[in-house]
């Protein structure tokens, strides 16, 4: 009798200490699924957007209303952004540039790093939030009151009604608001650091001047195209694919923003890796800092 409850102790082991193993890589396997679905699925989204974009424009009434949405009324935040961040910079550079000596050459520092990097990623995580949250918000309302359900019904296509010019919004006006953040960001670096930190006005747009180039400007505005359009498609397929109820209507808004900003930052790095490549093999030479 006291052999029983130690053989069936031996016998039940082996499962358990291979139940908690299988269940990892099933759900390790449900995960990779899934993501294939994802990505598949949001890939043929993109490819019918294209396509409708490519066959016909759309019409003007449609087109305007989601420009002012994106363009006119995101200005006031992104400059409000772009001012601050450029003051920031000044504020944190400071100190050390002193200690090296280096003061003059603040400019140089905040004005690339602005044009370069914080000018278009502030933005785009601006527009992500703003603009991005509400898109995929009244799309995700739209098809939980059947209303684009409705617009299938009558014969339109609602990608061509819905989609596209929301993705024509993100990608025409983002490099606008590109430029925005940029020049309040310059703005704000300037004033802070001549009028508050005391650095001779000469030499700072002395020194930016020789270190800030087209080409930092132009990185800047190419890889905005790039944020605009991962915007679009991204808050576009969170609210199409929304589900059922207030829940699902917050959770798409808030998968777009969290969905958005992660692809701006992949391919943020992405992007960098390329432009460096492309400048190195174009324009060896640049200036040194120190």
């Amino acid at each position: 009798m006291s052999n029983a409850p130690s053989a069936s102790l031996s016998s039940r082991s082996p499962r358990s200490v291979l139940s908690p193993i299988s269940n990892s890589i099933a759900a390790w396997g449900v995960l990779v699924i899934e993501t294939v679905i994802a990505v598949g699925a949001i890939s043929l989204f993109m490819y019918r957007t294209l396509a409708w974009m490519s066959t016909r424009l759309p019409r003007r009434e449609t087109l305007l209303p989601n420009f002012n949405q994106v363009g006119v009324l995101s200005l006031p935040v992104i400059a409000l952004t772009g001012t601050f961040i450029g003051m920031v910079l000044a504020v944190q550079s400071y100190s050390q540039f002193k200690l090296l000596g280096l003061e003059s050459r603040l400019g140089a520092v905040i004005n690339m790093s602005l044009v370069r990097e914080l000018g278009p990623v502030l933005a785009a995580t601006m527009l992500a939030g703003r603009v991005g949250s509400a898109m995929s918000a009244e799309l995700g309302t739209m098809r939980v009151t059947e209303q684009i359900d409705a617009l299938a019904s009558m014969g339109c296509n609602p990608i061509h009604y819905l989609v596209v010019p929301r993705f024509l919004a993100c990608l025409i006006l983002i490099p606008t608001l590109t430029v925005m953040a940029d020049f309040m960001g310059v703005v704000g670096g300037y004033f802070f650091s001549v009028h508050i930190l005391g650095i001779d006005m000469h030499h700072y747009w002395d020194n930016a001047r020789d270190f800030v180039g087209l080409w930092d400007l132009f990185s800047g505005i190419f890889k905005s195209f790039f944020f605009g359009a991962a915007i679009a498609m991204v808050s576009c397929y969170q609210g199409f694919n929304c589900t059922a109820g207030a829940e699902g209507v917050g959770r798409a808004a808030t998968a777009a923003f969290v969905y958005s900003f992660v692809s701006i930052l992949v391919l943020d790095l992405f992007l960098n890796i390329f432009l460096e490549a492309a400048y190195e093999q174009f324009l060896p030479d640049r200036p040194v800092l120190l």
